[in-house]
């Protein structure tokens, strides 16, 4: 059960997709509550053999097993859909394992993926350590490359475009139009990363996308709570990611789909707060002096502000900055913070702070490192939901100790 499933109140009368995404919800049971349940159960039983094989044989769409579908997952993957613009979509256990799904599901030994360079981690790690293992090539385009260099680089068996924007950790913005309108020119999947935006900010699948992925363990969730990933987009394509996964078995677990549910109904709210946090932030240390450059969407001093005004509803919840003493200013400025916390995670509540070179990217070789500018003191801070001033304060007293 993969496809979008909305209420029939739905289709009585036009509503947003705010509403629509706290609105949708699995069947109230007999027992009339308010709030959806939760579904913890590994399987699910049937009335009689006919109903039983009909659901084996994908005639109905009854739930089988937790691997396969799940009303709890379910639910979470509707309101993801609502928001993003998809007809359907597939929750997974992380959001590299959402990435991974979209890779191996879709692309076969000789096919070509062309990827942004400025990417997470983990991601590159798959792209350049494990589809080579299956038979899938692989090249990287810069996150600054123009529409010519994008068309250059696209390859007769180029079977998937992915990329990041904003970029992790260097916020680079990418033009979703231009690479969109290249992807259905040449026939190729678009898949988009739209973690760092959420669909609060930007949606994807407006631009040509054709999926759209996320590791919900950032700002979906929004309070560091709990693992999750989704992807979103096209039915057809949808529908081999479900095959693949259900087989492959990175099922999301029915009660991280309900705390995910439950943290989607204020989304919009959070992240509102996030970006008004960050733009404050971003504004207030554009010309400090112990900083070499920052970056922030919606400053007009980032060199993509005009794209990310365009297809942006605001600047996003992280701010990044080079440190002008390098790695050891780095560490000094982690070491002297005293609210932000020093952890893996982005998209909390709790503001964080993190230093891509030695942590999330760390697995990058130098050169590969400076190739997406992930200089020695990049700092990344993840804009919490504290008070605006008490973020700044603390950031720049950890300033002047670096």
């Amino acid at each position: 059960m993969v496809e979008l499933h909305l209420h029939k109140y739905f289709k009585n009368r036009p509503m947003r997709p705010q509403t629509k995404a706290i609105r949708t919800r699995v069947d109230q049971t007999n027992e009339m509550e308010h709030s959806s349940p939760v579904f913890l159960t590994s399987s699910f039983s049937f009335d009689n053999a006919e109903e039983m094989r009909a659901a084996f044989a994908d005639e109905t769409d009854d739930n089988i097993y937790s691997r396969f579908s799940n009303p709890s997952v379910q639910e979470f993957t509707d309101r993801v859909c609502v928001l993003e613009g998809a007809e359907a979509g597939f929750a997974t256990a992380s959001g590299m394992s959402a990435v991974f799904g979209s890779f191996m599901a879709l692309m076969k030994q000789g096919d070509h993926l062309l990827s942004c360079n400025a990417i997470f981690g983990s991601t590159h790690t798959v792209i350049a350590k494990y589809l080579p293992k299956f038979g899938i090539e692989h090249s990287y385009v810069s996150a600054t490359a123009t529409e010519a260099e994008w068309e250059a680089a696209i390859r007769p068996n180029t079977k998937m475009i992915y990329l990041e924007t904003p970029t992790n950790p260097g916020l680079d913005i990418l033009d979703l139009e231009m690479i969109g309108k290249l992807a259905k020119k040449h026939k190729i999947i678009l898949n988009v990363d739209n973690c760092f935006a959420t669909p609060v900010a930007q949606q994807p699948i407006a631009y040509g996308a054709d999926l759209v992925v996320h590791s919900a363990t950032k700002w979906l969730d929004g309070q560091g709570r709990v693992l999750g990933g989704v992807v979103v987009g096209r039915k057809d394509l949808i529908k081999d990611i479900y095959l693949f996964c259900r087989s492959t078995g990175p099922a999301l677990s029915p009660f991280n789909a309900w705390v995910l549910s439950r943290s989607m109904e204020t989304l919009e709210v959070r992240m509102e707060r996030h970006a008004a946090n960050a733009h404050y932030i971003a504004e207030k240390l554009e010309k400090h002096p112990k900083l070499s450059w920052l970056k922030y969407p919606f400053l007009k001093s980032h060199p993509q502000h005009a794209i990310a005004v365009k297809q942006m509803q605001n600047g996003g919840g992280i701010v990044c900055f080079e440190l002008k003493g390098g790695i050891e200013a780095g560490r000094k400025f982690l070491d002297a913070l005293d609210i932000l916390s020093l952890t893996a995670n982005l998209g909390d509540t709790r503001s964080i702070a993190s230093h891509p070179a030695s942590t999330t990217h760390a697995k990058l070789s130098e050169e590969e490192r400076q190739a997406v500018n992930i200089t020695p003191g990049l700092i990344r801070i993840s804009v919490g939901l504290e008070h605006k001033d008490d973020i700044l304060e603390d950031i720049l007293q950890a300033l002047e100790k670096c």
